[in-house]
């Protein structure tokens, strides 16, 4: 590939003459008086569980009043029965049903007298592992029977008879309308003769009511589900991206430009291994109208993989595309997808949810500083304010009986406060309740002279993703006070600018497009690498249906990680990668995966 080659983006736009809205009606019918259970995963809130199963969190708190303030991770919520209307899945409704120990698929089906298979197809991300008590999977509603459905038939049932004096074989048979093979082969020992009072067993036809089962038989379920190991090898990976090349903000276009840059040197990257891909750029614009006219295209129905959508309008036409044409979607940005991600096995959310990133974040801290002395600092700034995060992690350290202090900020007094507060037998560990540049700036001082000065004494700063922007500032050594208090942050993204990695990386960048990247955090030409190198990898290693091998795919990232967790029986994947970062007081940094 040519310098002018990969430079040139070329974008290609589909026109219509017209096109079709059509606004879906949503129903669903309420079962009030029934509930099932749901065991709670790491990373999941209230909010997360209500958009799950389409019921609101004031359904989920009435039945669990203590939720309110705190779930925890294996903790079962009662939720409230209904029946729901899937759009991405055509017309079907769902009832949920709580896994019993010991229950199978089969066993479930027969109560809900529908086949394994309507079953296994109502939960594509079922498995072997995921078919576990306290697990949830959805039964599709419009297929229950309210009763088994039954028949009038002729059956053969065997009774037993005692024979009478002076009856014969003949005589029985030819009462019973049996012949002399059938009796004989059901009593063997009527070949030593036929004697009165013996005990003998007679086939006899009778019409009663028969249970219809369209399962006569219980399939395993690793058979039932093998079909979905059958990944179809991909010679030439087809990828369609989708973004607003053109928009009316000139930041989101240069950042969508710069994304596009980096899936392009993942193409390279890849190609040089001898991997072939097909990369097709597409400007969506910031409407729907586009989006119409290219999902009519027959043509897009043959890619492997669409990668893109701005608005959630747009995001979810391509991903009731990608659902109804078995193609996998990627939702680059977005971090509003909840409700996708939940019932749409095909979409790969990328970017998660701040609240699970919180979740994950504060298990995370609570494990790391078990035995540090854990000091929250109130700064009093409204700005950045990180309530939400300080609630959980302390609720989290409550759970595990962790003790924790509370200090408010005063210029006046903060040295001396703070020093009474410090442990000279554990490490301390200062935690401030805001985010911003201010807050930091109010504690880094006396912190550091505190470090410098009491040497005995270990001081550890717990912070947040926004302070990566600062390390860049020279000239206030933010980076280096970072090292002198051995700093902790936790981020879904980051690439340290110092390391040989991202160096070769913006050398490659400045050679193909004679710029430097954009001043952002995170930088989109990274994320573009990453996610192309990550994609096109499973693609090419594990076929159309790489998604049962995700976990293999041995890509390291340069900012941004993929660890991707389906996100129930039926839904898509939710990226639930989290780094934590550590500035070292060796003027090292690490950066370690959950």
């Amino acid at each position: 590939m040519t310098k002018s080659c990969i430079i040139t983006i070329s974008l290609l736009i589909f026109t219509s003459f017209y096109t079709i809205s059509q606004d879906v009606a949503y129903s669903f019918n309420e079962q009030d008086e029934k509930i099932f259970y749901h065991s709670v995963e790491p990373g999941q809130t209230v909010y997360g569980i209500s958009i799950m199963y389409h019921v609101s969190e004031e359904d989920i708190y009435n039945l669990n009043p203590s939720s309110r303030e705190y779930i925890r991770i294996g903790e079962k919520l009662k939720i409230p029965q209904k029946s729901t209307f899937n759009p991405a899945a055509g017309n079907d409704f769902f009832i949920f049903h709580t896994i019993q120990t010991g229950e199978t698929l089969y066993g479930v089906s027969r109560n809900y007298h529908i086949t394994q298979e309507q079953l296994a197809n109502a939960n594509l991300g079922l498995t072997p592992q995921t078919f576990a008590a306290g697990k949830t999977i959805r039964i599709p509603a419009n297929l229950i029977q309210a009763v088994p459905v039954s028949e009038r038939r002729m059956v053969i049932k065997e009774i037993e008879y005692t024979v009478k004096r002076r009856e014969t074989i003949f005589s029985i048979c030819r009462t019973f309308k049996v012949t002399n093979e059938q009796l004989k082969q059901l009593n063997p020992e009527l070949r030593n003769g036929l004697k009165a009072g013996m005990t003998i067993k007679i086939p006899v036809e009778t019409e009663e009511t028969v249970i219809i089962s369209a399962d006569q038989r219980e399939i395993d379920l690793n058979t039932l589900l093998s079909y979905r190991n059958n990944s179809t090898k991909v010679d030439v990976v087809k990828i369609a991206i989708l973004l607003s090349f053109q928009h009316v903000d000139t930041k989101i276009t240069q950042a969508r430009t710069e994304f596009y840059e980096g899936i392009l040197l993942a193409v390279m990257d890849m190609r040089d291994v001898g991997v072939s891909v097909e990369l097709d750029p597409f400007d969506i614009g910031t409407g729907t109208q586009r989006i119409n006219e290219m999902l009519r295209n027959e043509l897009f129905g043959n890619y492997n993989l669409i990668i893109g959508g701005e608005t959630n309008e747009q995001i979810e036409l391509i991903a009731n595309f990608a659902l109804k044409n078995q193609i996998k979607y990627v939702i680059p940005f977005s971090s509003g997808c909840e409700t996708l991600t939940s019932t749409n096995a095909n979409v790969f959310q990328v970017n998660t949810t701040s609240q699970n990133l919180l979740s994950y974040a504060t298990s995370w801290a609570c494990s790391l500083f078990t035995n540090y002395n854990i000091i929250f600092v109130n700064t009093n700034d409204p700005k950045e304010d990180k309530t939400p995060f300080i609630k959980a992690f302390k609720a989290d350290l409550t759970q595990r009986s962790i003790a924790f202090q509370n200090i408010d900020y005063n210029i006046n007094t903060f040295l001396t406060d703070i020093s009474n507060y410090l442990s000279a037998t554990k490490p301390n560990l200062i935690v401030p309740q805001s985010s911003s540049l201010e807050s930091l700036d109010k504690i880094r001082g006396p912190l550091r002279l505190l470090s410098e000065t009491r040497t005995a004494t270990q001081i550890t700063l717990f912070g947040y993703p926004e302070w990566q922007k600062y390390t860049d500032d020279v000239k206030n050594n933010y980076l280096e006070d970072f090292y002198a208090l051995n700093t902790f942050i936790y981020t879904s993204f980051y690439a340290n600018n110092l390391s040989p990695e991202i160096q070769q990386f913006k050398v490659k960048y400045r050679y193909w497009y004679n710029k430097n990247m954009i001043n952002s955090y995170p930088k989109y030409a990274l994320l573009g690498y990453d996610m192309g190198m990550f994609f096109i990898s499973a693609i090419h290693s594990f076929g159309t249906n790489f998604e049962n091998n995700i976990r293999q795919v041995n890509y390291r990232s340069l900012q941004n990680g993929f660890h991707f967790e389906r996100v129930n029986n039926w839904g898509g994947f939710l990226n639930t990668n989290l780094y934590m970062v550590n500035y070292k007081r060796d003027f090292s940094i690490t950066r370690a995966d959950q």
